[in-house]
């Protein structure tokens, strides 16, 4: 699944190419996970007057509110001039004086909606649950260990709730603490002050380098230019079960956490 690095990767990757530009139609494939809520015509003829990314969602600011865009388990952007006629896997083009826009989801899980505005009641039922922004000023340690603190739950299940920090996907999970020498099982409530601060750090660290490297890229991700992303290569524990540590040499263990899969060194992570 795209998490925040692929989905701020895949932003970078378009968002200067696209401001500006007019839209010309819109084409809808295969129904999504909801609706678009407008006519497709009503989007003709407004400019694109900027690419967000809140979360796992990015915002397409237009004239005249904006399109929410998610890509789901499998889903991709493409932006290009000239791109050939749809396939089975694509369903949803914007055409745009300087360029398509296209979303191609073969599993379908991911949506293109349209709101009239930030605060209108659709974007705050997609929106209005989300966490902090991990890599912006408002993620402070203070706040951060005020939520730990009320929870009892296992840490990374509180990091891929997505409730007290945003887009802390289960790779990325596991990487922070294993850069902040935490195991996953341990309880949130249970992280002193020195561990969450060290946390803290391993988030905006872990992340802000696989944005660098331009995601992860397992499977077929690959950013709105058709670049793929290289974190995969740079990952401590993550789908490394059994293989040695890459710091003490200690074999790296798996365990299942509700329905995905953690990774730890059982001697840099000791609690």
């Amino acid at each position: 699944m795209p998490e925040l690095p692929e989905v701020e990767a895949t932003r970078r990757s378009f968002a200067d190419a696209i401001v500006g530009a007019q839209v010309q139609g819109l084409w809808l494939g295969k129904p999504l996970r909801w609706p678009l809520g407008c006519a497709p015509q009503a989007l003709v003829g407004l400019r694109v007057l900027g690419v967000r990314r809140r979360g796992k969602y990015l915002l397409v600011d237009l004239e005249q509110g904006l399109l929410l865009l998610h890509l789901g388990m499998s889903g991709s952007l493409r932006f290009a001039a000239g791109l050939p006629p749809p396939g089975s896997h694509d369903h949803f083009d914007l055409v745009t004086s300087q360029g398509v826009l296209r979303l191609h989801d073969p599993r379908r899980f991911g949506a293109v909606v349209y709101a009239p505005s930030e605060q209108d009641s659709v974007a705050q039922k997609l929106l209005g649950g989300l966490g902090v922004e991990p890599l912006s000023d408002a993620f402070t340690v203070e706040q951060f260990a005020a939520g730990l603190k009320k929870s009892r739950a296992p840490i990374k299940q509180v990091l891929l709730a997505g409730r007290l920090v945003v887009g802390v996907g289960n790779i990325y999970a596991n990487e922070a603490l294993f850069l902040a020498g935490i195991r996953p099982t341990t309880p949130a409530m249970r992280l002193g002050p020195a561990r969450v601060r060290k946390l803290h750090a391993a988030i905006r660290e872990v992340l802000a380098q696989a944005i660098a490297l331009g995601g992860t890229t397992l499977r077929n991700f690959s950013n709105a230019a058709g670049a793929a992303g290289h974190f995969q290569h740079a990952t401590q524990v993550y789908g490394r079960a059994d293989a040695p540590c890459r710091v003490c040499g200690t074999p790296i263990r798996w365990l299942q956490q509700g329905q995905r899969s953690s990774y730890f060194c059982p001697r840099c992570q000791r609690g």
